[in-house]
């Protein structure tokens, strides 16, 4: 919502003061089609040799996800936190055994299955399991299994950036590109050079329409989209984090009830819930 809101202050701002200042629109209007021919042709073209498909479509799922925010929600935070503590709970006081059919197989665990929207997140599930797998096989170090938890969040963490990466080298060409339909419009206006002035101002002006879209589109829009795709994704890895602090904690030694607080202190401050409402949560997890 914030993000069209920004986009209609920015087009309103800009025409709005170009029109304010006496400016007229009939050389912007004309000439508009063809320089962003030029230049959105030239950036989706570039794009297109820069980027792999897997790229490309996260780039364009980013944008959806730029307007929609962060998949993960406060909910969200304290079903993790359920889930985890279950899981924990029931390895520390049932063992290696009765876990072992949960994480062998989430989908058909009533323990994962309480929880859908995280076992449809497959790195989330397979952290959570391939983890707890580690565990079962005596790897109980806690400095070893953050580092190799580390390891793969930084990992999926540069995996899901990519996108955003993509689109802010396409803000960052944008500029370039408008110089270049300038420059084909002052090329276009020296083979006219013999016409009058008042037509010569005519084809300058809309040439430097063409390096007036490549700056607008690149710092009004794209930029901007680029920035925000990219939060989004960091709002959304802090969620893989508090797999790691519980699973740690876990490790050290800590109750099921005090590995999950520890996890509650990492969540973001707006998707945090207070101490009662993870109780709460945790009275009504499901019991193995």
């Amino acid at each position: 919502m914030f993000q069209i809101i920004g986009l209609l202050v920015v087009f309103g701002m800009v025409f709005g003061g170009f029109a304010l200042a006496g400016g007229h629109f009939d050389v912007i209007i004309k000439a508009a089609p063809f320089e962003m021919m030029m230049i959105g042709g030239a950036g989706v073209g570039s794009f297109l040799i820069s980027n792999s498909m897997g790229t490309i479509k996260g780039a364009m799922a980013g944008f959806g996800k730029a307007l929609s925010g962060s998949k993960w929600k406060a909910k969200d935070y304290s079903d993790l936190l359920s889930l985890l503590f279950v899981l924990t709970k029931t390895m520390k006081t049932k063992g290696v055994v009765a876990i072992e059919p949960h994480i062998e197989n989430p989908k058909e665990s009533n323990i994962f299955q309480t929880y859908p929207k995280i076992l449809k997140d497959h790195f989330a599930t397979d952290l959570i399991c391939d983890t707890l797998r580690m565990m079962t096989m005596n790897l109980d170090d806690p400095h070893q299994v953050e580092d190799a938890i580390e390891k793969q969040i930084e990992k999926h963490h540069n995996e899901a950036h990519a996108a955003s990466h993509a689109v802010q080298n396409l803000a960052d060409a944008f500029p370039a590109l408008g110089i270049v339909a300038a420059v084909l419009g002052i090329i276009k206006t020296m083979g006219a050079i013999s016409q009058p002035p008042e037509y010569l101002g005519k084809l300058i002006g809309s040439a430097l329409v063409g390096t007036f879209l490549g700056i607008f589109i690149a710092y009004g829009i794209v930029g901007p989209f680029a920035a925000r795709m990219a939060e989004v994704l960091d709002e959304e890895g802090q969620f893989y984090k508090i797999i790691k602090d519980v699973l740690v904690s876990h490790l050290h030694g800590n109750a099921a009830q005090i590995s999950v607080e520890l996890g509650r202190g990492s969540i973001p401050t707006s998707c945090q819930p207070s101490f009662a409402q993870l109780e709460e949560a945790l009275n009504s997890a499901p019991q193995v």
